[in-house]
C-alpha cells in the first residue's frame, strides 16, 4: 500500500522526520517496502520562460526557442506545437537526465542547429501520460527556481507491505493510529459531517444477510462530474492511482484514505431498486476492466430488476458506471462478509483493492460515517441535493471481551512492560480497558484479528518495539548430545546429499498446484478451502509439475542442461509421502570435436539416477523388480517402475510425454523420476558398528549365456530367474548384451546375460559348473528362453 507523507499528515500530528517514521514503521511490524521522492528526480529541472520562438530552418515541425532559465537566454529546438513567446514551462539543462525518456541531455545539433537542454512534457518528467505538447505553468511562475519546490512535489511516497491479519491498515487512518500509538505524533479527530438529506432515500435492499448483512445508499441529484480538484489528483497519481472523474476518484480517495470501499451508480442507468442478492447460476456482468464473468449462486452480486450490475465487494459493472454526463447517482456503501468475498474472487480469478480490503474484513461499524464523508466530498466537489440515508439490514458490530493479564508480556514475549503503559497502548489503538482481576479488553471494530489474550500481547509487544523481544537461546543438556534425527530424515539426509553430489540442482517448489496440472499427475486428493489462487488450489500428488515448471523457466533463460531435483512431500487422502523427484532436461554432453553434435538425456540416465539414489538411500537395490509403464504422463514404452514385489513401488522413471512436455513449456526430451523414500523398507538395529570386510578365499567365476526369447519379454524378468537358479552359487547376473536382426528369428531377440559364481571352501569342479550351467538354462526355459547354439 502507498501513501503520502503529506497525506500521513492529514491523520497524523507529528513533527517526526521521514527516517523516524519509517524506523517506526518497521519497528511496529509495518515493514517499509520503499521509499521515493519524486522532487528527487526533478532537482534538475527549472522554471523557464520562452523569450523567442522561430522556425527551425531545415525542419518543419521543428523551432528555435530563446529560452530564460534563470541565468540568460539559451538557444533550445523544440518540437511542441504549443511553444511559443511568453510560454512559462519547465526546463532541462545539459547534463539532467530525463526519467520519462531514459535519456541524459547534452549540447548538441539538431538538424543544423544548436540546441542547449529541452523544454519538457508531462510524460518526459513521469508526472502523467500527456505528451501532446510542453508543460505550461502560470505566467507568474518564478523564472529559475527549482519547478519540483514550486510545485510542491517535495513529497515522499512510501510503500509499507500490510499482513493479511491487519484490516485496520490497509488505510492510511489506520498506519496514522498505530505510529500515534508508538509515540510518533498524536491521531487527529475524524471530521465526519453527515450532509442534511431532502427527500426519502434510494430504494436499496439486501436479500442475501450472509453475504451482505448490511446495505446502507443515499442518492445525490444535481451534481457535475467534471475533473477531480488538484489536491485530490496530485494524490492519487503520487501513489499510481489515475484520476478518472471526481465522482470516481472520490471513491478511490475514501478508500485509501480511510479503508473504506464505496461504489457509486448512475441512477439513470438504473431500472428498480438495488438489491444485493446471491447470483443465479448463468448470470453475467460486465465489469469495469471489460471483462465478462459468469457467476454462481456462491456469490453475492448487487442487482436491479434488469440484470446485475456489480460483484458485491469486488469490481462495479460498466452497465451503471458513471460517466462525465451523468446528473444523479446512488452512493452504495455496503458491509460484505470477508468469506463470501475471498471464495468469489478466487473462482472468477478477480482481484482488486476493494476485494484486499474486504476479504480482510473492513470496519462493520464504519458505514454510517463512510457514507457521510463520501456524499459530504460528492456535494463539496460536485455540487447536488443529497436525500436521506438508506440502511438495509444490520452490519455485525460487535465484538468479543477477552481477559487478560499484563503479566503475559513478560510470560509469553519475554518483555516486561508496565501495565499502565500497557493499558495506554491498547486504549491508543482503540481497545476498551477495564482493569481488574483479570483485565477485560474489548478489541475495536476494525480489529476482527484480534481473538485472544495472546494478540493482546502481540499488540502491546508491537508497539513498544519487536527489537526488544530478546533473542534468548535454548537451554542445552549438559554432556555429549543424543541423535535426535529420526531414521526417515536420515534417509532424506543420505537421498541430499548423494543428488547434489551427482551434479543435481535442489529445488523448492510450492506443495499447491491447480487442478488441472494434478490432474495430468492423477488428480489431487487434498483441496484447499482457501486458496491463494485458482492455481494454487491442489495440494501436489506429485513434485514433478514443480520441477517441470522450474525447469521450462530455467529454458526459457537459455539454459543448455537442467539438472533439478527436490525433496517434499505428496498430498493423499490418506497421508502424506516423503518423496524425490528429479528432471532432466536439455544436453547430457556438450558439443565438441571428440563427441560431434550434443546428445540428449534419455529413460536410462534417469535410471541411473534412480538406482543411485535408491543405493543412498538404503533401498535393497539387488532385489528391485522391473516393472512397465510408470503413468500417463511418461512415453509409452519409455517408462518402468522399480518395485519389492508386485505391490511395494520403490520409484518411477522414464521419458516424459511429448503433451506434458508441451503442457509445461518445455523443448526436446525431458526425462524425470520419483523415488518414494516412504516405501524404503527400514533397516533392521544391528547396532552402530559395521560388520568387518572379509574378502571371499576363493576367485569368483564368471559364466556367459545367449538365450533367444520373445520380442516383448522383459530383459529383468531373465535376469531374475537366472540369478534364482543356483542361490547360494551364483552372487550376480546382468545383461550386457541385446541383439536382433541377421541370425535371429523374426520375433525375437537375443539377449546375453553374465552369470558370477562365488565358489565357497573350495574351487568348482567341472561337474559341478555343468550343473550350475543345466540349472540357468532350465530357470530361463520356464521363462520362455531357449540358449542359442
Amino acid at each position: 500500500m502507498k501513501f503520502t507523507l503529506s497525506w500521513l499528515k492529514e491523520h497524523l500530528d507529528t513533527q517526526a522526520s521521514l527516517d523516524a517514521i519509517l524506523d517506526t514503521l518497521n519497528a511496529i511490524g509495518i515493514e517499509v517496502e520503499g521509499v521515493e521522492n519524486p522532487a528527487e528526480k526533478l532537482a534538475p529541472f527549472t522554471i523557464a520562460r520562452v523569450l523567442t520562438a522561430a522556425p527551425h530552418p531545415q525542419a518543419d515541425k521543428l523551432q528555435v526557442l530563446s529560452v530564460d532559465a534563470g541565468n540568460g537566454p539559451l538557444q533550445v529546438v523544440c518540437g511542441a506545437p504549443n511553444a511559443r513567446a511568453g510560454l512559462v514551462g519547465v526546463f532541462g539543462a545539459p547534463g539532467a537526465y530525463v526519467p520519462g525518456s531514459d535519456i541524459t541531455l547534452k549540447v548538441a545539433a539538431i538538424r543544423g542547429v544548436e540546441s542547449n537542454g529541452m523544454m519538457c512534457s508531462v510524460r518526459e518528467l513521469e508526472l502523467g501520460d500527456e505528451h501532446d505538447g510542453i508543460i505550461e505553468l502560470p505566467a507568474d511562475a518564478p523564472v529559475g527556481a527549482n519547478y519540483a519546490a514550486w510545485a510542491e512535489l517535495d513529497d515522499p511516497v512510501i510503500d509499507v507491505s500490510i499482513t493479511p491479519n491487519r484490516q485496520d491498515c490497509m488505510g492510511v487512518r489506520g498506519i496514522a493510529r498505530d505510529l500515534a500509538a508508538a509515540g510518533i505524533g498524536s491521531l487527529k479527530p475524524l471530521a465526519v459531517a453527515p450532509v442534511s438529506g431532502e427527500g426519502a432515500g434510494p430504494d436499496v435492499r439486501t436479500d442475501d444477510p450472509e453475504g451482505c448483512p448490511a446495505f446502507f445508499g443515499q442518492s445525490v441529484s444535481g451534481v457535475t462530474n467534471g475533473a477531480s480538484p488538484a489536491w485530490m489528483a496530485k494524490r492519487l497519481k503520487a501513489i499510481g492511482q489515475k484520476p478518472i472523474s471526481a465522482l470516481v476518484d472520490i471513491t478511490n480517495y475514501v478508500m485509501i484514505d480511510l479503508g473504506r470501499p464505496l461504489h457509486v451508480y448512475d441512477r439513470a442507468r438504473l431500472s428498480g431498486a438495488l438489491v444485493a442478492r446471491r447470483a443465479q447460476d448463468g448470470e453475467s456482468v460486465l465489469a469495469l476492466n471489460g471483462r465478462t464473468y459468469t457467476l454462481d449462486p456462491s456469490m453475492t452480486v448487487i442487482a436491479d430488476d434488469a440484470h446485475v450490475h456489480d460483484i458485491g465487494g469486488i469490481m462495479g459493472g460498466e452497465d451503471s458506471g458513471v460517466q462525465a454526463e451523468t446528473t444523479d447517482v446512488l452512493i452504495e456503501c455496503a458491509y460484505f462478509t470477508p468469506e463470501r468475498i475471498a471464495v468469489t474472487g478466487q473462482k472468477l480469478g478477480l482481484t482488486s483493492d476493494a476485494r484486499s480490503r474486504f476479504e480482510r474484513g473492513v470496519d462493520p461499524a464504519f458505514l454510517e460515517d463512510g457514507l457521510a464523508i463520501a456524499t459530504r466530498l460528492v456535494t463539496e466537489l460536485c455540487g447536488g441535493t443529497a436525500s436521506n440515508v438508506t440502511r438495509a439490514g444490520a452490519a455485525p458490530t460487535a465484538m468479543a471481551t477477552h481477559d487478560y493479564d499484563p503479566a503475559m508480556t513478560g510470560t509469553l514475549a519475554g518483555v516486561a512492560v508496565d501495565a499502565d503503559r500497557q493499558a495506554a497502548i491498547l486504549e491508543s489503538l482503540g481497545f476498551a480497558v477495564v482493569q481488574g482481576t483479570p483485565w477485560r479488553v474489548t478489541a475495536p471494530t476494525w480489529r476482527r484479528d484480534v481473538i485472544g489474550a495472546a494478540d493482546l500481547v502481540e499488540e502491546v509487544v508491537r508497539i513498544v518495539g519487536l527489537d526488544h523481544v530478546p533473542s534468548t537461546p535454548l537451554p542445552r543438556a549438559p554432556g555429549v548430545a543424543k541423535p535426535t534425527a529420526t531414521a526417515e530424515q536420515l534417509v532424506e539426509r543420505r537421498a541430499r546429499r548423494t543428488a547434489a553430489a551427482r551434479g543435481l540442482n535442489e529445488a523448492v517448489t510450492w506443495s499447491f498446484l491447480s487442478e488441472k496440472d494434478a490432474a495430468a499427475f492423477g488428480g489431487g486428493a487434498w483441496t484447499l478451502a482457501n486458496p491463494i489462487s485458482e492455481d494454487m488450489k491442489v495440494m501436489r500428488p506429485s513434485l514433478l509439475p514443480g520441477l517441470l515448471a522450474a525447469a521450462a523457466r530455467n529454458q526459457a533463460r537459455g539454459a543448455e542442461t537442467i539438472r533439478l531435483f527436490e525433496i517434499g512431500r505428496r498430498y493423499f487422502a490418506d497421508a502424506e509421502r516423503l518423496t524425490l523427484g528429479f528432471v532432466l532436461a536439455g544436453d547430457r554432453t556438450a558439443r565438441s570435436w571428440q563427441a560431434g553434435k550434443a546428445a540428449g538425456f534419455d529413460a536410462f540416465d534417469a535410471k541411473a539416477e534412480i538406482l543411485a539414489l535408491l543405493a543412498a538411500a538404503g533401498a535393497p537395490v539387488d532385489n528391485l523388480q522391473s516393472f512397465g509403464e510408470a503413468g500417463d504422463h511418461y512415453h509409452p514404452g519409455q517408462s518402468a517402475t522399480l518395485r519389492l514385489g508386485p505391490k511395494t513401488v520403490l520409484a518411477a522413471y522414464g521419458t516424459l510425454h511429448p503433451l506434458t512436455a508441451k503442457a509445461f513449456d518445455l523443448n526436446g526430451t525431458v526425462v524425470a523420476g520419483e523415488i518414494f523414500l516412504d516405501a524404503i523398507p527400514a533397516k533392521r538395529a544391528s547396532g552402530h558398528m559395521r560388520a568387518s570386510f572379509a574378502p571371499p578365499a576363493l576367485q569368483p567365476v564368471t559364466r556367459d549365456f545367449a538365450f533367444l526369447v520373445p520380442a516383448d519379454m522383459p530383459a529383468d524378468s531373465l535376469v531374475r530367474a537366472v540369478k534364482g537358479a543356483d542361490k547360494q552359487a551364483i552372487v550376480a547376473a546382468r545383461l550386457f548384451d541385446v541383439f536382433s536382426g541377421q541370425g535371429v528369428e523374426t520375433g525375437y531377440k537375443s539377449l546375453a546375460v553374465e552369470v558370477v559364481l562365488q565358489p565357497g571352501e573350495k574351487s568348482f569342479t567341472d561337474e559341478e559348473l555343468k550343473a550350475i550351467a543345466d540349472r540357468v538354462v532350465a530357470a530361463a526355459a520356464k521363462q520362455g528362453a531357449v540358449l542359442r547354439g
